[in-house]
């Protein structure tokens, strides 16, 4: 019979005696075969090890340290306990070499237990007699309680302890071993190594000179009531229990234990679900955040499409009349060149019409060294215009991040440039102009000129407006914020308790507030103490940056955040009330109102009379009145 066979589950400890009972019967009956050539033996449970033939003291010895050893398997060492059991029982009494003596084994096996309901002392002790002892100044003395564990180091003992009375050592020694499964073993294997050497309970019992050999057994309930040094120390320091008792007993902790962690995975299983159920919300919220964002960078896009689209419109105006004056221009050059070549032609009819034709000549070619300027003015004020929108539209680009209002502030003066621009051109073409000082083109020029340094009045102006009111909009800030900022210094330095103006910090939870509220649930002592915990608690879980139970809504075309159905505030309300639910709810809002950093408090100047902010002028006003009042009073 294979032994790989068997059943390859694990046995516990408590199936130990069935399981060695079943294999020793398999090697009675010969379905274990151990014998292999002559006088060799081989175990058949450690078929894999490359050395596995044995002589017969070989084998045993082999087999009682396996069955022996604290760190082995349950199984393991139950196979080896059966195979030693039937070495000294069956094989014994074949012919051959005989086994060694009792006293060169080096572990001898239990037997099995036959009656699971017998109690024994638990923790599992030994109870080790006629310890050798002397008397030596009046007191007997024996060997320690090291000396006796080094002695019986075999059994794994956790320690021994020698039993003393007034004369000094009674010759008695109690053996403790580990409450397992394991130390039950090594307490057997104790016991059985004593009763195979005839030093037993029994034997104790029995003999009338027991020499000065030791004696030991495993106590049971007959040691346990027992009077004397032995029943004292075993009714002090152990329980009287069987093994079924303490397999019950493990069997129930496995069940509580099993039931205590199904309950913690239901814990865990619905804790996860609030995760899942938190990441859709948080996901359909950046989801929602992702599309508005969309929807403003259109409408962005959009606003800036169409101010480029007016710009362009706007230069495109402004190259067509360039255009024009250039095609005006053009049209002239070519009627004087029409002009020159009549002159020509009636040159030679006479010399007074030749002189005359000359003058002509020299005021067409005047004229034409005029008109000539003024193309090349017009072609420097047209580049100029050009290089102008260039350089406006670069501007326009790198001032696209800023606000719209600044955009179009911008845009006003842009325009009131190229117009300053366009009126430079012309009043250069029109200087260039040939005509009378007093004609009409004189006029116009004026007019140009006036128009034009209204127009740079006019842009000088608003250049200079601008810059002041933007470092006096600056230089006020600044000092509004650091006015504020002393004044906040000096109200926590001039209030006294009762004042009715003084520093709030917005978002701080009132313990007054929720003593208050407690006392019309509970006593007087239980709310103060009811009062510091739900304080200090909710204080918590408000500072808690993860934590932020507001949703975003539209109210009359504006976004505005408010408090959603929270979980943790509905118990709240359903717990302790709706005047504690406005207490935490109104902390929260605070705290969103003013963005706190990392979610603390934030000193604000309030009126507490009136429960609102405090003006900056009311203030004053106070911080005044209490310097009077102080000095008043010095």
């Amino acid at each position: 019979m294979d032994p790989s066979s068997d059943e390859d589950t694990e046995i516990s400890d408590s199936e130990m005696d069935e399981y060695e009972g079943k294999i020793y019967a398999s090697l009675t009956s010969g379905d274990l075969k151990i014998k292999k050539n002559g006088e060799n033996y081989s175990c058949p449970f450690c078929c894999s090890k490359k050395k596995n033939s044995y002589s017969k003291n070989s084998l045993l010895q082999h087999a009682s340290g396996v069955g022996a050893a604290p760190n082995r398997q349950a199984k393991e060492k139950a196979t080896h306990r059966a195979l030693v059991k039937h070495l000294k029982n069956d094989l014994a009494k074949s012919p051959g070499p005989q086994l060694q003596p009792q006293s060169q084994i080096i572990s001898v096996d239990s037997q099995p237990l036959q009656n699971r309901d017998e109690k024994f002392v638990w923790p599992w002790m030994g109870i080790l007699v006629n310890v050798p002892t002397e008397c030596k100044d009046g007191r007997q003395v024996g060997a320690s309680g090291n000396r006796l564990k080094e002695q019986l180091s075999r059994f794994c003992a956790l320690k021994v302890i020698p039993l003393w009375t007034f004369r000094g050592h009674s010759g008695n020694a109690i053996v403790e071993f580990g409450k397992d499964w394991n130390g039950f073993r090594n307490a057997r294997t104790f016991e059985s190594h004593f009763a195979a050497g005839g030093h037993g309970k029994k034997n104790w019992m029995e003999r009338k000179n027991q020499g000065s050999e030791l004696y030991g057994w495993v106590a049971r309930a007959e040691d346990y009531n027992s009077p004397g040094l032995i029943g004292d120390h075993l009714r002090k320091n152990g329980d009287l229990k069987s093994v079924n008792d303490l397999s019950n007993e493990g069997a129930r902790k496995t069940d509580k234990l099993v039931a205590n962690l199904a309950n913690q995975i239901e814990v865990k299983n619905r804790y996860l679900q609030e995760l899942e159920s938190k990441y859709s919300e948080t996901t359909a919220s950046l989801e929602k955040m992702m599309g508005q964002k969309e929807q403003l960078l259109q409408s962005y896009n959009e606003e800036i499409r169409k101010m480029q689209q007016l710009a362009r419109r706007h230069s495109q105006k402004i190259i067509d009349e360039n255009q024009k004056l250039r095609s005006e221009l053009e049209a002239k050059m070519n009627e004087l060149d029409a002009r020159s070549k009549q002159l020509d032609e009636l040159a030679a009819k006479s010399d007074y019409d030749r002189r005359n034709l000359e003058q002509e000549k020299q005021k067409n070619a005047i004229k034409s060294s005029h008109l000539k300027m003024a193309t090349l003015e017009q072609q420097k004020a047209d580049e100029n215009v050009l290089k102008l929108v260039e350089e406006q539209k670069r501007e326009k680009q790198a001032a696209l991040n800023k606000i719209l209002k600044l955009e179009q502030q911008l845009d006003a003066k842009q325009k009131l440039e190229l117009e300053i621009q366009q009126l430079k051109g012309k009043l250069k073409v029109m200087e260039h102009m040939p005509g009378d000082e007093d004609s009409a083109s004189k006029n116009k020029i004026n007019e140009l000129s006036e128009e034009l340094q209204e127009k740079i009045d006019e842009l000088d102006a608003m250049e200079s407006l601008n810059q002041t009111l933007v470092i006096k909009e600056s230089k006020s800030n600044i000092e509004l914020q650091e006015a504020r900022k002393e004044l906040e210094n000096g109200l926590l330095d001039l209030s006294g308790g009762r004042a009715h103006i003084g520093i709030k910090r917005m978002g701080e939870l009132d313990l007054k507030a929720f003593a208050k509220a407690c006392r019309k649930k509970c006593s007087e002592e239980d709310a103060e103490v009811t009062a510091a915990f739900l304080c200090s608690k909710w204080e918590a879980e408000i500072k808690n940056p993860d934590w932020h139970p507001f949703k975003v809504v539209m109210a009359d075309g504006k976004e505005m955040e408010i408090i959603e159905d929270d979980a943790k505030l509905r118990e709240l309300k359903e717990e302790h009330g709706e005047e504690i639910y406005a207490l935490v709810t109104k902390a929260l809002r605070e705290l969103n109102e003013y963005k706190s950093k990392g979610s603390y408090p934030v000193g604000e100047l309030w009126n507490f009379k009136e429960d609102r902010k405090v003006t900056l002028k009311e203030a004053v006003q106070f911080v005044l009145k209490q310097w009077r009042a102080n000095r008043k009073k010095r």
